[in-house]
């Protein structure tokens, strides 16, 4: 199993001072010093209420949501970290349509931080589906440090999938 799965396609001198981290056990504690602060939205109704004041923050003009919640199926190790679906349900004559965000369960205990990434992430699927420049300029304009959050999310993953301890837990 290739330890550096999450970090494929960056530079081969960043992967090996990722590398050299692992090796001398300074990767999580270098994470723990940075991402401190745990977040408290432990429950479903908790997470909608994080990401619905994210959304009326940046996105007012979204579509509604209609359910955000963790999902412990989303398998990490297949880079699914979250989802965002729209579903069509036939209500007599209507057809009503319904958002739904997915978070993986390995956010709950993640620092805040990430959470944050994760949930900013989705959100800009609501008005951009593919990962493209428009995409991302929208995820940086709802978090200005996405792009460094994003790659410490991989390294976050990077530690758990070696086997080390959970920073902060």
């Amino acid at each position: 199993m290739e330890p550096l799965k999450y970090l494929v396609g960056y530079p081969e001198h960043v992967l090996a001072r990722v590398q050299a981290l692992i090796e001398q056990g300074r990767l999580g504690p270098m994470l723990a010093d940075k991402y401190a602060q745990p977040h408290a939205v432990r429950s479903d109704s908790q997470l909608y209420d994080y990401v619905q004041a994210l959304k009326d923050e940046h996105l007012r003009r979204a579509v509604p949501l209609g359910k955000v919640i963790y999902d412990s199926k989303l398998q990490v190790m297949k880079q699914a970290l979250g989802t965002h679906t729209a579903i069509s349900r036939v209500q007599g004559d209507r057809l009503k349509a319904s958002r739904e965000i997915r978070i993986a369960t390995v956010f709950r205990d993640a620092p805040a931080e990430f959470l944050r990434m994760i949930a900013v992430h989705e959100l800009a699927h609501l008005k951009e589906a593919e990962h493209n420049k428009a995409f991302y300029q929208l995820c940086t304009h709802m978090e200005p440090d996405y792009h460094q959050l994003e790659f410490d999310l991989r390294l976050y993953l990077t530690h758990l999938d070696v086997g080390h301890r959970v920073p902060g837990s």
